[in-house]
């Protein structure tokens, strides 16, 4: 396993850059944007220096404040996991608890769990390798990726927004799989994204926008041909070209990226799902999708987007209030605002 050398500075800490051209010709941020900023600085700085246990208490009454004022994104939440729980119900294995059944309830948990991750981003430059861990519990596949690396093989991680994926990388990284490459969505102001940048390239990431600059197709590609790991979180479309999927019993639509890359570079596609168990970290490293042996790109492409979607509908199934999706992922709820359905029709493969 490989030590990391000494902890991280927070962003924005202790290290000064020189701006890039895009950084120089960038618009000027508005007030809500530096306010913004600021907000993200200030935890990275001072939620560092509280003790654990005040930091936790402070940030689950932030979650309970959230929760009762019942915004947008708390609004989308228990709509998603609506569907969650009446997808559950309908299954003959249902196994839905009474608390989850209650969507208010279970929302209010998973503001907990979503503020607990924003909190353990804040503390991650703090936590000793150790820790980072020694308090994760892995099952599944973990050898079998290792393997694939050694042997020259890229791997894809395709993961859902469940648990805690920025310490899952660093996770990753401590285990031994070095440097990996990763896609992000561009924040504002851009100041924010940058020290988002900043903090995941101190963990061990090499991280491309999802807009702008090189192909990320391309360089992904390209990480992937010369064995290298690249991890995306892929449960909701941020392209506007998306796979629709069958997701608890409705159309949802999800990013198509890693089948592609898997069918463009033979690269082994493997979806990871986290969760949390108490104080503890988990996270399932789940068998390889294989590329079907026939029909076009566009339907194996289809296929292997649905087995994924799978995957994480039985995750999220087993711990809802650890999926923290506050956007838009149902085609019945992107299409409201209008936005159009892209499906590529499985044909045969189905």
């Amino acid at each position: 396993m490989t030590a990391r050398t000494g902890r991280p500075p927070a962003p924005g800490v202790g290290s000064r850059r020189e701006p890039t051209d895009r950084q120089r010709s960038r618009p000027t941020a508005t007030v809500r944007d530096r306010a913004a900023a600021l907000a993200y600085r200030l935890g990275w700085t001072v939620v560092c220096h509280l003790p654990r246990r005040w930091a936790e208490w402070a940030f689950r009454q932030v979650a309970d404040w959230l929760w009762r004022r019942n915004g947008v994104a708390v609004q989308r939440l228990e709509a998603n996991l609506a569907r969650v729980v009446r997808a559950a119900q309908n299954r003959p294995d249902c196994s839905v608890t009474d608390a989850n059944a209650d969507i208010r309830e279970l929302a209010r948990r998973g503001m907990h769990s979503y503020l607990r991750y924003w909190l353990e981003v804040f503390r991650l430059p703090i936590i000793p390798a150790e820790e980072i861990v020694g308090r994760m519990h892995c099952v599944g596949e973990e050898a079998t990726a290792f393997r694939h690396l050694a042997a020259g093989r890229g791997v894809i991680f395709a993961l859902p927004h469940m648990g805690n994926w920025d310490h899952a990388g660093a996770w990753i990284v401590l285990r031994g799989a070095g440097r990996f490459t990763t896609v992000a969505e561009r924040l504002r102001p851009e100041s924010l994204y940058d020290m988002f940048v900043e903090f995941r390239e101190s963990l061990g990431m090499e991280v491309l926008p999802h807009s702008g600059g090189p192909s990320r197709f391309g360089v992904l590609a390209q990480r992937l041909r010369a064995g290298g790991l690249v991890c995306l979180l892929c449960d909701r479309d941020v392209t506007g070209s998306g796979i629709d999927v069958d997701f608890f019993g409705e159309r949802a639509r999800m990013m198509g990226g890693p089948a592609a890359l898997a069918i463009r570079t033979n690269a082994a596609l493997m979806p990871v799902t986290l969760w949390y168990d108490g104080p503890y970290w988990c996270a399932h490293i789940h068998p390889e999708i294989p590329i079907p042996a026939h029909g076009s790109s566009d339907q194996q492409i289809a296929v292997m987007t649905q087995q994924m979607a799978s995957i994480f509908e039985d995750a999220i199934t087993s711990h809802p209030q650890d999926w923290h999706m506050m956007q838009r992922v149902f085609a019945a709820d992107l299409d409201e605002r209008g936005a159009p359905a892209q499906r590529y029709d499985p044909g045969p493969l189905s």
